[in-house]
């Protein structure tokens, strides 16, 4: 699957990853060949990969804090549902934050959830198969995966 193709078929999404509107691209995907949708998964996973950066991890969660009223970091499952937020949100948004940082933060709101889109994948293959997927791609979208992204973590 092309990236053009990826974004296409995000952009019906109309920039949030809601379970209704994942839904309806889990059904649009599982229309399509199989080999769309491991090329989907591919997309997205190497997406989420390219956006796992300390610079985006170690923001603030925009709208809480703590007790003290210090700013709440994002969690690992947080900073993942961000990620797929951004993804969610469209090509535009996904490549202006490599720029500016600051188009990344109010993505960590809790008003922006996008995991729902982590699950539309495995929803096409097994709407398209009648198969559980025990998918693997090439790269890892789980957060601190890319190590590139997070020099201090580097072995």
């Amino acid at each position: 699957m092309t990236w053009a193709d990826f974004w296409a078929l995000i952009a019906t999404l109309d920039g949030k990853a809601t379970q209704e509107s994942c839904r309806r691209l889990a059904e649009e995907l599982s229309r399509r060949p199989v080999p769309d949708i491991i090329g989907f998964a591919e997309r997205h996973a190497e997406a989420l990969y390219r956006l796992d950066q300390e610079k985006f991890g170690t923001l603030p969660v925009v709208d809480l804090t703590d007790r003290d009223g210090s700013p709440f970091p994002q969690s690992s499952d947080v900073f993942l549902y961000t990620r797929c937020a951004v993804v969610a949100a469209g090509r535009t948004v996904w490549e202006s934050v490599f720029f500016d940082v600051d188009k990344f933060a109010p993505y960590t709101s809790t008003e922006y959830d996008g995991e729902w889109l982590l699950y539309v994948p495995d929803q096409a293959y097994e709407l398209a198969t009648g198969k559980e997927w025990d998918r693997t791609t090439r790269h890892c979208f789980e957060s601190y995966s890319n190590r590139d992204g997070w020099p201090h973590l580097r072995n």
